[in-house]
């Protein structure tokens, strides 16, 4: 069990789904949630400059691609410079409505994507996921 997880999607639906999936498959203690990339890079921030030590930081990021204000791509794009290094060791799963093969071949460009699934997040999508990262 991972004790703490980010999901990024601007769909409230989706994000209360995927935690109550999360929780039942005892996926994680905690899930953290971020309507869109910028959101998400806030709390990168405030972990950053957080006083308590040691910083508690998410071990699995699940993000999604299509966002308003501040998408997937971009948020990526930002997480993987040298102002987050610290977070880049953290675990992205892309979650997608659509299978885009251009957006399947450009994840392959970033290593800290280790996998990109389709929404929703089911029980046997989180039981192949504790396999692949070994929990």
């Amino acid at each position: 069990m991972l004790e703490e997880i980010l999901c990024i999607d601007d769909d409230p639906i989706t994000l209360m789904l995927s935690k109550k999936v999360i929780a039942k498959a005892g996926f994680s203690d905690l899930i953290i949630t971020a309507q869109n990339g910028e959101e998400a890079l806030s709390y990168f921030n405030t972990l950053k400059y957080s006083k308590d030590q040691p910083v508690k930081k998410p071990q699995l990021i699940f993000l999604d691609l299509n966002m308003p204000v501040m998408g997937g791509w971009e948020f990526l794009d930002h997480f993987i410079t040298s102002d987050y290094e610290e977070f880049n060791s953290i675990n992205v799963i892309v979650l997608s409505s659509t299978i885009n093969p251009e957006d399947l071949a450009k994840a392959k460009k970033y290593p800290i994507i280790i996998d990109f699934l389709s929404k929703p997040i089911t029980l046997q999508m989180l039981e192949y996921l504790k396999n692949k990262i070994e929990l």
